[in-house]
């Protein structure tokens, strides 16, 4: 029986940070995780209107609307209590940035038991997780995250980076796909899910040449995902 191949992790797939996710309270800032491009317009659970989402603090944003919001919070929060959520999740991110890992956690998690709905407390955490290297923890957060807040495509496009990282590229796949459904314009998740069907091909390709040594095309397109890896890197 022919092994399963084995390709390594992924290097060139593109975390979501946690700055870029921020709809409800406009922190800015990059994360100390890799940089995202522009993300797209994220959708409020349980509220009239979709504020886009605000663009990280990195070397490749591309511009977005400042969310409008009216005085009154449609999730039940008025302006003093916004502003209250807003500065901890401040905080909660400076603790981050400074890797004060359980702090910020603890800091989070307060957060979320006060505001149930709201989901950005939650994201933080999964970045804090994931900068923390405790990937499954981080996987478990995410998809919780998704499971409550299925309109948002940053979690799906965070959980597919993890799963990508760990070789699990259907299920990146499948991640990043829901992602680009719900959100058409979310530049970084399709380029992620370009790079997870380039590894997706390229473990078939690998299985190919190793089936059939007389095979010609196979290694030529094998050739080209490589190459074409390698100078995105």
């Amino acid at each position: 029986m022919l092994p399963a191949m084995q390709s390594p992790p992924m290097s060139g797939i593109r975390f979501h940070p946690l700055a870029a996710f921020l709809v409800a309270a406009c922190i800015g800032g990059p994360a100390s995780l890799a940089a995202a491009a522009e993300p797209p317009a994220a959708a409020t659970p349980q509220a009239d209107a979709q504020p886009t989402a605000t663009p990280p603090g990195t070397a490749k944003p591309r511009g977005a609307a400042e969310p409008q919001r009216a005085s009154q919070d449609p999730r039940g929060m008025n302006d003093a209590e916004r502003k209250a959520y807003t500065q901890s999740l401040r905080e909660a991110r400076d603790l981050l940035e400074r890797k004060q890992y359980d702090e910020a956690i603890a800091r989070l998690d307060k957060l979320s038991a006060e505001q149930p709905r709201e989901p950005q407390a939650r994201f933080i955490k999964g970045v804090a997780l994931t900068d923390e290297g405790r990937t499954e923890e981080a996987i478990a957060q995410f998809r919780a995250l998704v499971a409550d807040f299925p309109e948002l495509p940053e979690p799906r496009n965070n959980l597919a980076v993890l799963y990508a990282k760990k070789g699990e590229y259907q299920l990146a796949r499948d991640e990043l796909e829901r992602a680009v459904q719900t959100a058409p314009d979310y530049a970084v998740a399709h380029e992620n899910l370009g790079d997870v069907y380039a590894r997706l091909a390229q473990v078939e390709y690998e299985r190919v040449v190793a089936l059939d040594k007389r095979n010609r095309s196979a290694p030529a397109k094998l050739k080209l995902i490589r190459e074409a890896e390698t100078a995105g890197q």
